[in-house]
């Protein structure tokens, strides 16, 4: 009898604890300060986040979530997870983007190390996102997370980096899956050329497209494809953005 009882305790605690369908377990912890200035830049090669869409609402991913870079520009639901911290504001619940990557060994704000070592999925979010969920003193936080879809306003966001025979493309504001599977680019003077990931959200081509308009064929990695024609003009210099009228929206 004691021996059923005690199954049938542990079988309801663990179906009580068990995260929902859709929900997995991780950790947080936030950085770049209360107005967020720190976390502009990053391993995903945004730069501004205010200008690449993205706000105050973002994370730095740990290696098991980043995916060397694929998984930028991705949208992830996050909770605390008030069943195991009584560190958490009851109810809330925020969505942000991957904009960078938490390295092993580190993790703000007090250097702890060790957060983001695989396979720990562990998100370093901006403060202002991290204090939705939490109570500043805790510093780190048991949460439940789920990758979601991404709501943008406007187009896709275009910024040519690089030189003359080797430029990188970043690519913003993704709307749906948030993150791109694969580009490739028409100049005026060429055909369609495949290009490949370079870091991050930086997608490089070793072509000479200098004084050429510039199309696209983006497809997102939840399978949606977008013909983005002449967005880029002829008279584009290296470092200058360009916003389409197009995005995803899965």
């Amino acid at each position: 009898m004691d021996r059923v009882l005690t199954l049938f305790i542990a079988v309801l605690t663990a179906t009580f604890f068990a995260p929902a369908k859709g929900w997995n377990y991780g950790t947080a912890t936030f950085y770049g300060g209360p107005d967020a200035s720190g976390t502009m830049g990053g391993a995903c090669g945004y730069g501004n986040l205010y200008q690449a869409g993205y706000g105050t609402n973002t994370a730095a991913l740990s290696s098991v979530l980043f995916n060397d870079g694929a998984a930028c520009g991705q949208c992830y639901l996050i909770m605390c997870d008030s069943n195991a911290s009584p560190w958490c504001k009851g109810g809330a619940a925020v969505t942000v983007t991957a904009t960078n990557f938490c390295p092993p060994n580190w993790a703000q704000p007090s250097n702890r190390g060790g957060w983001c070592n695989p396979p720990r999925p562990h998100f370093d979010m901006a403060q202002p996102a991290w204090e939705r969920i939490g109570v500043y003193k805790a510093g780190i936080i048991p949460v439940l997370y789920q990758q979601v879809t991404c709501w943008r306003q406007g187009g896709i966001r275009i910024t040519i980096g690089g030189s003359t025979f080797f430029q990188l493309m970043n690519f913003a504001n993704v709307g749906g899956s948030g993150s791109i599977r694969s580009v490739s680019v028409k100049g005026t003077k060429t055909g369609w050329i495949a290009l490949n990931r370079n870091w991050g959200a930086n997608w490089q081509c070793n072509s000479a497209l200098v004084g050429q308009e510039l199309s696209f064929i983006v497809t997102s990695t939840g399978g949606q494809t977008l013909w983005i024609n002449n967005v880029v003009p002829a008279w584009w210099q290296f470092g200058m953005a360009f916003v389409s009228n197009y995005n995803f929206y899965y």
